[in-house]
């Protein structure tokens, strides 16, 4: 395993000037990957994330808005700004536990953010794509929208959700040049993967070094964490006119996890 990060250049030429882009999640992580590489690209950049603190300081990065809110709330959901040509639904947060010991609350809780919310966002954005006949859907999805693993009820059912959600938007945007895809990470270097680490450990009743090497990595064929910049990376290339015919898809960026 990789134990330290790996540079990624940018490899995509996309330019986004003109267009504005809304990130979810976009205060640590893939969220703030994403949101500096539309940035790079030139599209001014809406950061949204429940630690508004976190939101100002990519914005302030990224030459863009800030927007602090939770995604569970939809009366606040449907606040956001919405006339936008790209959506990165990126907001995701995890809970591990059998099933017949997962809190109900937070099984509804995770899919509130994880998948109404997505749905809430497009929504509201898809009009004014189709009026501007140009439009990119990109959602963070897992290989856990492809994949089981025991303990995440909730995850793992929001993201195949978020999947089913995105070929829908696909179909139906396609005659307004509108393009909707998924990108299926594997393990990458996150803050919520750290958190994973300490929660499988105590799940599991072994250290964290072992969760790493047993568990997160054991499926995967390039043994590395996956970096933010690689996701997004590929989600700067999904936005380009390049990828105009790639829609309804999940790309999976995975190390070969889901080869076996």
């Amino acid at each position: 395993m990789t134990a330290e990060p790996v540079a990624v250049p940018h490899v995509v030429h996309v330019d986004l000037a003109g267009r504005t882009a809304l990130v979810t999640g976009g205060g640590s992580g893939i969220g703030r990957a994403c949101a500096l590489r539309l940035a790079a690209a030139g599209a001014s950049v809406l950061v949204v994330d429940r630690n508004v603190e976190a939101a100002k300081a990519v914005a302030a990065e990224a030459g863009g808005r800030a927007e602090g809110l939770d995604l569970a709330d939809p009366v606040a959901v449907d606040t956001l700004d919405a006339r936008v040509d790209i959506v990165v639904n990126n907001a995701g947060l995890q809970h591990v536990a059998p099933v017949p010991e997962f809190p109900t609350e937070r099984f509804a809780y995770l899919h509130r953010v994880m998948v109404e919310a997505p749905f809430r966002i497009v929504r509201r954005a898809l009009p004014h794509m189709y009026a501007n006949r140009w439009g990119r859907v990109v959602n963070i999805s897992s290989v856990h929208g492809l994949r089981a693993s025991p303990y995440k009820a909730a995850y793992v059912s929001a993201k195949h959700a978020l999947e089913g959600l995105s070929k829908v938007v696909a179909l139906e945007g396609a005659a307004h040049g509108v393009t909707a895809n998924c990108i299926n990470p594997a393990y990458v270097r996150t803050p919520l993967v750290e958190s994973q680490i300490a929660d499988q450990a105590a799940t599991h009743g072994i250290p964290e070094t072992e969760v790493v090497e047993t568990i997160m990595l054991a499926r995967a064929a390039i043994k590395r964490l996956i970096e933010p910049a690689e996701v997004a990376e590929l989600m700067a290339y999904l936005c380009s006119d390049a990828a105009a015919f790639i829609t309804g898809t999940s790309i999976a960026l995975d190390g070969g996890w889901t080869a076996s």
